[in-house]
């Protein structure tokens, strides 16, 4: 009766705060498809429904002023948006449908209630079925219903591939082209190793290094290196890309790479975040070519057991670029078995076959200890498939199918891992009594607990246990034994993916609360700074705490780290459109067809299922 009468507001399931809000609140606004808009105050708190003709037009994003309803027995509470505080974005994608004397844009999500009028000037020589961006000149009001908006770009012609990806950016607010004072700048720099680089760096040239990447990729990252020491240890060296040499704070290459904050990674393109005579050329480690890296170089012992680490700006010589089918076929021509511990059968007398064999047959034993401890010490194991598509020139699918990650992709990963951990530790773990300095982590919560019990009732039916009481560990290891019972079981997928619903998101803050997912309590992003802003920031701040820099401000970094978590949600969603858009082409000439398929979701109108091949 209390929160009938607004005098309670419910926060979860099971508990009630006063409401203290009152009658007119503000907060952002939801437009659904199926008509039930929604209001979420400021600050949090339930939501509330809006109906249509109380929504005055208010897009999904926008900041409102809202009054609540009077409330009848027995329904649902309600808001009727006030006022339009601020519009989420201004410009919008879809179809042009020109007539004689106007045009009209239709959207193809269910934003606008009704199309986006365009007066016959302001068309830019768009014509009808074109994709254009269009930006909202004039917001519908009370009497006028539909927005006044001019195109500012016309894509091309609906269908063509290229009109398709620029589209599926623009729709997510993301760019589609690189600015050119951008590239001039880019341009002007010199990629010359001078000596004064050389004289302060430490000099990897004479070290057997390699980089392992997928087959089309064309900025490499990272590079490995490993020998021998006399000491009878081994000498691994994780040497990323020195971004943080050529881009310097500020500039207006730097200014365009936070703006991105991310490389964008659509079905058959790239968009990259630096410009391209840096992904590309001057920062990307080939082979054959001297390169500055940032680099961690670790000493460990036969069982993988690390003696002595220390961070250095180096200078390096890849020896060789492998993709990956080239390392798998190695490990797999020279008997070793995919992800198992098991170490290979001894070499023969003329050593193993293949390029460099010995040096990635010991890099994947020492990978696997590595791997092995990590899920000893709690890190969740989601093996997940990966979706590719085979493309022709056109863009055009010929082929979906799964890939799974082997161990050559594994050992690129573990290494990664363990230099991320590793600089994140050298930061984060402080004396007693002493003050962190600021360093952006990549963090990963606990697993919803409401969440994880709908997991344990849901798997009870199939026969499975779950722990979701306990410590962090005991409970991811519960998760693990789940994951080994289902697998290569009919319900696999299923339990799988309801699994992964239950995890949080991972995402970036100055705030350390740690990585469950991984079960590290210190962990950022150091090895991609070419792909991700994050590493960069990164590079920096341990180049200025190794010079014995005072600690950076950690509002501003804050701040980086939030906008790189919301551009990395951004790009994902933009990846996730451009799959569908490639699965539904690929599919278009299938119709009568017949597929074995998985139940993935149940909605009041339908059954989705998903392709078991695809």
């Amino acid at each position: 009766d209390m929160v009938m009468d607004d005098y309670l507001t419910k926060v979860t399931d099971s508990s009630y705060k006063l409401n203290t809000q009152g009658q007119i609140q503000e907060g952002v606004f939801t437009r659904k498809s199926n008509g039930k808009n929604v209001f979420t105050p400021e600050g949090g708190g339930q939501s509330v429904f809006v109906a249509e003709r109380n929504s005055m037009f208010a897009m999904t994003g926008d900041r409102v002023k809202v009054t609540f309803m009077a409330r009848r027995r027995n329904h649902i509470k309600e808001a009727m948006v006030t006022e339009v505080l601020s519009h989420a974005r201004d410009t919008f994608v879809g179809k042009l449908s020109v007539s004689k004397n106007y045009a009209f844009l239709l959207t193809e999500s269910s934003m606008f209630v009704h199309d986006i009028f365009i007066p016959k000037t302001k068309l830019k020589g768009g014509k009808t079925d074109d994709k254009a961006v269009v930006r909202i000149t004039e917001w519908p009001s009370r009497d006028a219903k539909n927005p006044v908006g001019e195109v500012i770009d016309i894509l091309g012609a609906s269908g063509e591939n290229n009109t398709e990806m620029h589209a599926i950016l623009a729709e997510f607010g993301l760019p589609y082209s690189y600015p050119k004072n951008v590239e001039d700048a880019a341009d002007k720099i010199s990629g010359e190793i001078t000596k004064e680089d050389l004289a302060e760096r430490e000099d990897f040239r004479d070290v057997t290094t390699f980089t392992i990447d997928p087959k089309d990729a064309k900025d490499f990252d990272d590079a490995l290196s490993i020998r021998k020491l006399q000491s009878g240890l081994w000498e691994v060296g994780v040497h990323i890309a020195d971004v943080s040499h050529y881009v310097t704070e500020g500039s207006v290459i730097d200014k365009e790479a936070v703006k991105r904050a991310t490389s964008i990674y659509l079905v058959d393109r790239t968009i990259p975040m630096l410009p391209e005579r840096l992904c590309n050329f001057i920062c990307s480690l080939r082979p054959n070519e001297e390169k500055l890296a940032y680099s961690v170089i670790f000493e460990m012992n036969d069982n993988a057991e690390i003696k002595k680490w220390h961070l250095a700006h180096t200078v390096i010589k890849s020896n060789r670029r492998f993709a990956y089918e080239e390392v798998q076929q190695i490990l797999e021509d020279n008997g070793v078995k995919d992800n198992t511990g098991t170490p290979a059968p001894p070499a023969p007398a003329g050593g193993y076959v293949g390029d460099y064999a010995n040096d990635l047959i010991e890099l994947d034993r020492l990978a696997k200890l590595l791997r092995d401890a990590r899920f000893r010490n709690g890190a969740v194991k989601f093996d997940r498939e990966e979706l590719h598509f085979d493309i022709d020139e056109k863009g055009k699918p010929t082929r979906v199918y799964f890939k799974m990650a082997k161990d050559a992709n594994k050992l690129v990963e573990e290494f990664m891992l363990l230099a991320n951990r590793t600089v994140a530790e050298s930061i984060g773990k402080v004396k007693e009594g002493k003050k962190a300095k600021t360093l952006p982590y990549r963090i990963h919560d606990a697993p919803d607990p409401t969440k994880l019990e709908t997991l344990k009732d849901f798997i009870v039916k199939f026969g499975y246990k779950l722990k979701t009481a306990g410590t962090k560990g005991e409970i991811s290891r519960s998760l693990n034994k789940l994951m080994d019972d289902c697998n290569g079981h009919r319900e696999q997928n299923l339990i799988e993916t309801v699994a992964l619903r239950a995890m949080m998101k991972a995402k970036y803050s100055t705030h350390n609360i740690g990585h469950y997912g991984l079960a590290f309590d210190y962990y950022t992003h150091f090895t991609s700074p070419i792909r991700r802003y994050p590493d960069t920031m990164v590079h920096r701040l341990l180049t200025r705490y190794a010079e014995g820099g005072r600690s950076a401000n950690q509002e501003k970094y804050e701040e980086l780290c939030e906008h790189s978590s919301k551009m990395e949600q951004l790009s994902a969603n933009a990846e996730r459109a451009s799959i569908k858009y490639k699965e539904v082409e690929f599919m278009q000439d299938k119709l009568g067809e017949e597929y074995d398929a998985h139940i993935s979701g149940i909605a009041e109108y339908g059954i989705y299922c998903e392709i078991n091949e695809n």
